[in-house]
């Protein structure tokens, strides 16, 4: 009989090995009603400093029923298999795919790139070191649950600029792990029958209006 696996190894075994990103430019964006940047009362920064017991992955019919909840357009919706890139600005977009990364065991990567887009804001230097070793034992260090996949040149980075932290020390990882769920998981999301069902429930609701 096989053996189990458990949610965090199989999460890790399908993370690919990642080689050197492309340059991708950041987006600015204003601030929002929470730290988190999601827009919406359900703080995903906030949930992620509680320890959770191991939760159930999404089902279709979640997915859809939170998307429907944010209310985005069928123009919306359909932007984000177009970009990407819209995908991330947009709050429900990034709502919808962190329930697909969380039924693929990989939340985790949306989690730190909220994370990181948090600490770039910041500019109170004792919160930045706060909020830059939360980051660190949160994402980071190896002997975390939620531990990111960065490279070796990535991560020796990452402890050379811990003793003095900057909003700015984690920005090569947050792009390899940008890159990351580009490359990887967008492509599958695209291809879901989340997103797919998702998009053919806005339209149907487009032709009875």
């Amino acid at each position: 009989m096989p053996q189990s696996v458990s949610g965090t190894e199989m999460r890790k075994r399908q993370q690919p090995h990642i080689e050197g990103p492309p340059q991708v430019p950041g987006h600015p964006r204003p601030n929002t009603c929470c730290l988190c940047w999601c827009g919406c009362c359900k703080c995903v920064w906030s949930e992620d400093r509680v320890e959770h017991p191991e939760r159930p992955s999404c089902t279709k019919m979640d997915s859809i029923e939170a998307a429907e909840e944010l209310h985005p357009t069928l123009d919306e919706v359909v932007s984000w298999g177009r970009s990407f890139e819209v995908l991330m600005r947009s709050s429900e977009g990034r709502a919808i795919f962190r329930e697909f990364l969380r039924s693929e065991y990989s939340e985790e990567n949306l989690l730190f790139w909220i994370a990181c887009e948090d600490l770039k804001q910041e500019a109170n230097p004792s919160v930045i070191d706060e909020k830059a070793r939360n980051i660190y034992e949160d994402y980071v260090s190896i002997l975390s649950p939620k531990e990111v996949s960065l490279d070796s040149r990535v991560r020796d980075g990452i402890n050379q600029n811990l003793a003095e932290p900057s909003q700015l020390m984690y920005e090569d990882a947050q792009l390899q792990i940008y890159t990351l769920m580009h490359r990887d998981s967008y492509p599958r999301f695209l291809n879901s029958s989340v997103y797919r069902d998702l998009v053919d429930s806005k339209r149907q609701s487009f032709l009875e209006t």
